[in-house]
């Protein structure tokens, strides 16, 4: 029989939390949640995790005493797995919402902490509030809320972009990213899972907060190519959804996921987490 603390279901079985199973299951896990298509249904369910299609409205079959993880992002009326499965999460041994770093708005430079007061400056952030507030109603404020910078790892990091050419240096002066590798992304939320009673806002993110286009320049370095030319950032045509990542500037604590869960991230800066994402990819083991 499975145990409560070996099953979990994930709402959303994308790129974090898939990191997430290769690391849970060979400690005995067992994994289970929704995508949106059959086909990658089939395909995960041949890798022995329990995915079924869920398209993000009606019941959802949720087993009985797992933890549940969510990474679905929001909408206009909040996150759809707490409309559709709330009044089953009573019965959740914990519950682990994935929001993002952008509910505080633009801290001009500053540090945002797990303590910072929110300040959602896009509708985008603020769909992200009323999702965790509608977790932490469903739950009764036990639910444990992850609050992520930029997240890259192998298939999803500057590589990709200076390898078809589409990177740019954007510059825009004082500008500075927290991120996060998929691994330490991974390991976070392992600790979490291993202390059910843990509640409350945590930050997964290195400890360094960098320009965007230092990121880019060492990647490239890596990669044995001159960097991108540096673009001004009134010059660089960017989209309206890229360029509201520049309108914020902040610089993102980790002290409490450190204290509360004993975790630190393995990568501690882009240099080490790039260097690893490039060994990664170099030996084709994605």
């Amino acid at each position: 029989m499975t145990s409560p603390q070996s099953l979990l279901f994930v709402f959303g079985l994308g790129y974090s939390a898939l990191q997430l199973a290769a690391e849970l299951r060979p400690a005995g896990w067992r994994v289970a949640g929704t995508v949106r298509t059959p086909g990658k249904a089939a395909e995960l369910q041949a890798q022995g995790i329990e995915a079924e299609v869920w398209a993000g409205e009606g019941a959802v079959n949720v087993p009985d005493n797992a933890h549940w993880l969510i990474t679905l992002p929001p909408g206009r009326e909040g996150c759809p797995a707490a409309l559709a499965a709330s009044a089953k999460a009573a019965s959740a041994p914990s519950i682990t919402y994935l929001s993002t770093t952008g509910v505080y708005g633009d801290q001009r430079g500053g540090w945002a902490f797990e303590w910072s007061p929110v300040a959602p400056a896009s509708p985008r952030a603020a769909a992200r509030v009323l999702a965790e507030n509608q977790w932490l109603g469903a739950s009764d404020g036990g639910a444990r809320i992850v609050r992520l910078p930029g997240i890259y790892g192998p298939g999803r990091s500057p590589f990709d972009r200076i390898r078809d050419r589409t990177a740019q240096r954007i510059i825009k002066p004082g500008q500075v990213f927290s991120r996060v590798h998929v691994h330490d992304i991974a390991s976070g939320l392992a600790a979490l899972m291993l202390r059910p009673r843990a509640a409350g806002v945590f930050h997964l993110c290195d400890d360094l907060p960098a320009p965007p286009q230092d990121v880019t320049a060492y990647a490239a370095q890596l990669l044995g190519l001159p960097p991108p030319p540096e673009v001004p950032f009134a010059e660089a045509g960017l989209s309206d959804m890229a360029a509201s990542f520049y309108a914020e500037c902040k610089r993102v604590g980790n002290a409490r996921a450190k204290s509360a869960l004993g975790w630190r991230p393995r990568y501690t800066s882009y240099r080490e987490g790039l260097a690893a994402v490039f060994a990664e990819e170099s030996t084709g083991s994605l």
